[in-house]
């Protein structure tokens, strides 16, 4: 179980994307953070990123990875692809 609120979640998160992003700009590609709910980071990958074959493999390797270290290895993340509906609340 996490130990934070997912409220308390979002600025630690953020800071873990600091060192995140460097490397998704690097290849022409972003990621936008929706939201937190369950321990669940829901992101959108942007740029070169979406629809990227490689894009699981940053996800799982590199974005939930860097949380896990950071933050908690509870956290999971799930990339909301671009043009789909993303409502926080409905989840």
């Amino acid at each position: 179980m996490i130990p934070f609120s997912d409220d308390e979640l979002i600025e630690p998160v953020l800071e873990s994307f600091k060192q995140i992003m460097p490397m998704l700009k690097r290849d022409g590609g972003g990621m936008e953070l929706l939201g937190i709910k369950n321990g669940i980071v829901y992101v959108r990958l942007t740029g070169h990123c979406h629809g990227c074959a490689s894009s699981s493999q940053t996800l799982k390797y590199g974005v939930e990875r860097q949380l896990k270290l950071d933050i908690h290895p509870e956290l999971s993340v799930i990339n909301v692809p671009i043009g789909e509906e993303f409502d926080i609340e409905k989840i």
